[in-house]
C-alpha cells in the first residue's frame, strides 16, 4: 500500500535512497543534466546504479557530469545524445543500446512554448518532445527493459494535467488555437496516460510504470513563463524535487505498483476539476484505461509513420 509510503513534500531525493543499493543495474535519465534530471542523475548514482544521461547538448552534460564525478570519483555516469524531438535521433539512441535496462526515467521536457513550434516530423513540439519522443524511446528499449526481469519506467509529469485532456483530434493544434499552457497540459496528460498504457500491455514483461510531478521548482524549465510564480512556501528545492522521480525509479517501497501518479511520494488522489488552487491530484482523463488505450494506438501510428 503506497499509503505506508513514510515520505512526503520536504522529502529528499537522498532521503528517499537512503539504505538503498542500486548496484548493478543500468538507467537512464533523460534531460539529467539540469534541474531535477541533475539530482535524480546524482542519487540514483550515489546509490550505486549506472547512470546514463541521455541529453540534447551532450557537450553540457558531460561538464556536468565532471562535476558530479569530482564529489562521487565512484559514480558510474555516462552520457549519450538524445533530441526527444527528432524521431531519427530516438531510433538511433534505442539502436545502439545493448545492455539490459532497469529503469528508464523520462525526465526531459520542454513548458509553455510561446508560439506555435513545430518538429521536422510536423509535430507540435511539446507533445513531441514531452510525450512522443518518451513514447519512441520506451518503445525501443523495451527488449532491454524487458531482459531486466522487473524493470520501471518513470514518467514526469506535472500539475499540468490539470489543464488539458488529450485533443484526439487535433494533437498538433491545426485546427484549435495554439495555447502554450493548453500544449502544455496535454503533453502532460499523455505523460500519465503512457504509464498506464505500459501497465496494460507490457505487465507480461515484468515491466511497471508510473507518473508523477515533482512540485514547484525554480528551474530552466519556467524560462517562457517568466520564472517560478509558485507562493515561496510551496516551493521545492531541486533535492526535494526529485525525491518522487527516485522513489518510483528505486525505492523497494513501490515494488509492483503500477499504472498510477504520485505527488508528494504518494498516490495523488482523483479529481473531477481542477478547482482554483492550490491545484492538486491527478484528473480522471489522465489515468482511463481506455484513454490510455487510444493513446497508445494513436502514439504507435504516429511514430512509426511520421508526417
Amino acid at each position: 500500500m503506497t499509503s505506508s509510503i513514510p515520505f512526503g513534500f520536504s522529502s529528499t531525493a537522498s532521503d528517499v535512497l537512503e539504505g538503498v543499493d542500486l548496484t548493478g543495474q543500468n538507467i537512464i535519465v533523460t534531460g539529467g543534466a539540469a534541474g531535477i534530471g541533475l539530482e535524480t542523475s546524482r542519487a540514483l548514482a550515489a546509490a550505486g546504479a549506472a547512470v546514463t544521461i541521455a541529453a540534447r547538448r551532450p557537450n553540457e552534460a558531460e561538464r556536468a557530469v565532471t562535476e558530479m564525478r569530482q564529489a562521487m570519483p565512484a559514480a558510474r555516469l555516462f552520457v549519450r545524445r538524445l533530441d526527444l524531438s527528432d524521431l531519427f535521433s530516438v531510433r538511433e539512441f534505442t539502436e545502439s543500446w545493448d545492455e539490459p535496462l532497469h529503469v528508464l526515467v523520462n525526465n526531459a521536457g520542454v513548458m509553455a512554448i510561446p508560439e506555435l513550434q513545430r518538429t521536422s516530423e510536423g509535430r507540435e513540439m511539446q507533445f513531441a518532445t514531452n510525450y512522443l519522443g518518451h513514447f519512441a524511446l520506451a518503445l525501443g528499449l523495451r527488449k532491454h527493459l524487458a531482459s531486466a526481469n522487473g524493470a520501471r519506467v518513470v514518467s514526469i509529469a506535472s500539475t499540468g494535467n490539470l489543464f488539458a485532456p488529450v485533443f484526439w483530434d487535433d494533437p498538433d493544434f491545426r485546427f484549435i488555437p495554439y495555447d502554450p499552457l493548453l500544449a502544455y497540459g496535454q503533453s502532460k496528460t499523455a505523460c500519465i496516460l503512457m504509464a498506464v498504457g505500459i501497465t496494460n500491455n507490457w505487465a507480461g514483461d515484468g515491466i511497471t510504470s508510473n507518473a508523477c510531478n515533482p512540485g514547484a521548482i525554480a528551474t530552466g524549465l519556467q524560462k517562457h513563463t517568466g520564472g517560478l510564480r509558485t507562493p515561496e512556501h510551496l516551493r521545492k528545492t531541486t533535492e526535494q524535487g526529485a525525491s518522487t522521480s527516485v522513489l518510483l525509479a528505486g525505492s523497494p517501497l513501490v515494488e509492483g505498483i503500477s499504472g498510477r501518479y504520485f505527488d508528494d511520494c504518494q498516490e495523488a488522489p482523483l479529481v473531477d476539476e481542477r478547482g482554483a488552487g492550490p491545484f492538486r491530484g491527478v484528473a480522471r482523463y489522465a489515468v482511463d484505461p481506455e484513454n490510455a488505450f487510444r493513446l497508445w494506438g494513436m502514439a504507435t501510428r504516429i511514430v512509426s509513420s511520421p508526417l
